[in-house]
């Protein structure tokens, strides 16, 4: 991978932040209405007008892009450039009352994710990542964990229930995840994306999560990788617009990465220290 993420689409993503968040704002704890969507997950008029206004003002500022969101669809296969973005990511906690949903936008340019947003609109926290520019949050750069073994690392996943029905290799992804689980010092849940902010600014080594979408996962790579992280699916595959199996893995160093794939894959840890 090459190339430096031209600051002028820096500058873009965060007037989409800054513009969403205005939308999304007004109505936290407000008793606002909640439907279901075809899959059965909640969805609130304040996702869907924050994405109404980021799309607006990405026709604006960048004709030509393709655009992929979660509550209008698209796909701009054709496009260079694609914006792939999430309005509200952990809707269920925004129904909640609970600060620690996030806005997540990602700019992919020739697939290659090459900059990234999650931002929590409620308490004014933003992590930017782009290539060849680094990571920051609210504007300071941040750096994950150092490298530390698999048996001293946190670990957060949005829900454990996230994995059932789900195979890999040939085996319920809920058994991989327990092996993963079992090999490390602690397990949070809850956060969703909001935690991949919180690996990048080196507080947490782990993120892993299942049933993720290209809106889900997209924006937080570019921030934990330009902190010093990994992210993939458990396959050590870098992650694109195809969901596939839809179980993504995030560490925060190389080698901490290869030991949680190895438990994943074979129940063996490797050396990560």
């Amino acid at each position: 991978m090459t190339g430096v993420c031209p600051e002028e689409f820096v500058e873009i993503a965060n007037r989409l932040a800054d513009a969403s968040g205005a939308v999304i704002r007004p109505h936290f704890r407000s008793g606002v209405a909640v439907a279901d969507k075809h899959d059965e997950s909640p969805v609130t008029i304040a996702d869907e007008a924050a994405e109404r206004e980021i799309r607006r003002l990405l026709e604006e500022s960048c004709p030509g892009h393709g655009i992929v969101g979660e509550e209008f669809g698209g796909d701009g296969a054709a496009c260079d450039f694609i914006w792939v973005i999430d309005p509200i990511d952990g809707t269920r906690s925004f129904i909640c009352g609970v600060p620690t949903f996030t806005t997540l936008i990602a700019l992919l340019r020739d697939g290659e994710p090459i900059l990234g947003v999650i931002d929590q609109p409620v308490s004014g926290e933003r992590w930017v990542g782009a290539r060849g520019r680094g990571t920051t949050f609210n504007g300071a750069p941040v750096r994950t964990a150092a490298p530390r073994p698999l048996a001293e690392a946190a670990m957060f996943t949005t829900a454990p229930d996230m994995f059932e029905g789900t195979v890999f290799r040939g085996a319920a992804a809920a058994e991989a995840y327990g092996r993963l689980r079992a090999a490390t010092r602690l397990t949070r849940f809850g956060l969703d994306g909001y935690a991949a902010g919180l690996l990048a600014s080196g507080l947490i080594d782990l993120h892993v999560e299942g049933d993720m979408k290209p809106w889900d996962y997209m924006a937080l790579v570019p921030v934990i990788e330009n902190a010093g992280g990994v992210m993939t699916d458990w396959d050590g595959r870098r992650l694109t617009l195809e969901a596939g199996a839809g179980l993504t893995l995030a560490a925060s160093s190389p080698a901490l990465h290869a030991a949680a794939l190895d438990i994943l894959g074979n129940g063996r840890a490797q050396p990560s220290g």
